[in-house]
């Protein structure tokens, strides 16, 4: 992501300093009066301290409830034309709609105390045994950052919101796993993937061995269960974790394994070679300890779909498409040779439909969600009008399909949680 904070501010001015930047949520996130939190609804929300993250014993692994998810087909190829904004400033095609969901530093549930966070950044949504779902949100903030989530009923009701992690910096984007929790990376030097519960009832915890590094976005393989990474620096690398073990369940045990970085040929052909020190204990950091590593400029949002990891590089503006049975790593789109009309902009955070349809928030551009459908052709989904001096971050499906949720990160309106609710996909 984009966000800048001076640097004199963290260092200098603290807790205070960064309050006065991101405004007064940043405060509810730092305190330490229970879970800093609403109250939980009753037998559905979280336990007292949840959101501390904890370091991993051996083999420590979050349990598995499947629930399961309807089936779904997109159907974006046929959405409309965007119209004129609507009072919240959301440009929509026809037979959709738009509403805010949440704001930085204001309550998000009626009557109840928890405020959402500033900065809001990567996200993803997790359905629920009662058929709610969760929609949970990083927090790019320095020192302070973690991780909130938004509770809705069935009926698609905002219900409850809470910490799911805190006291962790920078919190930039992420990814869901298979078995439903979430992995949140830290975008600062020495930053950690923690992986959390959505609920809130479990404590988060640290999955050093995925990498310590400048952590973008992580996209769990479920099939070669194998976890893909991105790295925000100029010079970063595309990385794969490979577990040691399974969990019980059959997926990826994230507690040990090893790190790999990205060597791509000439030909597209993609190596694997291990990182000898992924938890940067020495002096070179992670990304400079494999010679002849293929350098990727701003590592971005990353997503796993049938086989093949889409993920952005905002300084070349473009998407990757890397396909994992073949192990080849092609340009999904590039702004200079684009058939469909250069529209994306500030390529950022990616989420794919259930047919494949690749969809990217803009960092600045347009202020739109653009999708690439398997085509080629490309679709403005929706656009922000003004909401100026921000980036659109955590695009994310229900579970139905039907509402898509996203924020707009900062700027004079401040952090800005919106749900689009329309005929994205349809029941297969």
């Amino acid at each position: 992501m984009s966000l800048y904070v001076p640097r004199r501010a963290v260092l200098g001015g603290g807790i205070a300093a960064l309050a006065a930047i991101f405004g007064r949520s940043i405060a509810a996130c730092s305190s330490d009066d229970g879970n800093n939190n609403a109250t939980p609804a009753e037998d559905a929300g979280p336990e007292e301290d949840a959101s501390t993250s904890v370091d991993a014993g051996d083999g420590e692994e979050f349990p598995y409830e499947p629930v399961t998810r309807p089936k779904i087909v997109s159907r974006i190829a046929a959405i409309g034309p965007l119209g004129a904004a609507n009072a919240d400033g959301i440009r929509l095609p026809p037979g959709f709609t738009g509403r805010i969901v949440a704001k930085s530093g204001t309550p998000t549930i009626p009557g109840k105390p928890h405020e959402w966070h500033s900065a809001p950044d990567g996200g993803a949504c997790f359905p629920l045994a009662d058929g709610g779902f969760v929609y949970v949100s990083n927090s790019e903030v320095p020192l302070v950052g973690g991780v909130s989530a938004l509770r809705f009923d069935s009926a698609g009701n905002a219900v409850d919101a809470y910490r799911i992690l805190d006291k962790t910096s920078v919190n930039c984007a992420g990814g869901p796993t298979p078995w439903d929790t979430w992995l949140s990376c830290e975008e600062v030097e020495k930053g950690r993937v923690h992986e959390c519960d959505p609920k809130g009832k479990l404590p988060a915890i640290a999955r050093p061995a995925l990498g310590v590094f400048k952590h973008e976005a992580a996209a769990v393989d479920p099939i070669q269960h194998r976890v893909y990474l991105t790295e925000d620096e100029p010079n970063g690398c595309f990385y794969r974790f490979v577990p040691d073990k399974l969990r019980k369940d059959g997926f990826a045990n994230l507690s040990s394994g090893k790190l790999e970085v990205a060597v791509v040929g000439a030909d597209g052909k993609v190596t694997w070679a291990e990182v000898p020190d992924p938890q940067y204990t020495g002096e070179t950091p992670t990304r400079l300890q494999v010679a002849n590593a293929t350098k990727f400029s701003g590592g971005e949002g990353i997503w796993w779909h049938a086989g093949i990891v889409y993920f952005t590089t905002k300084g070349t503006n473009e998407v990757w498409a890397y396909d994992t049975n073949t192990q080849t790593l092609t340009v999904l789109y590039d702004p200079t040779k684009s058939d469909g009309g250069a529209i994306l902009s500030g390529v950022d955070n990616v989420t794919v439909s259930a047919s494949g349809d690749v969809l990217v928030a803009e960092d600045g551009g347009d202020m739109q969600v653009v999708a690439i459908l398997p085509s080629g052709e490309q679709k403005a989904l929706v656009q922000l009008e003004g909401y100026e001096s921000s980036e659109i971050t955590g695009p994310a499906f229900d579970p139905s399909g039907t509402r898509l949720y996203f924020s707009s990160q900062r700027g004079p309106k401040g952090g800005t949680t919106f749900e689009v609710t329309g005929p994205f996909h349809e029941l297969a």
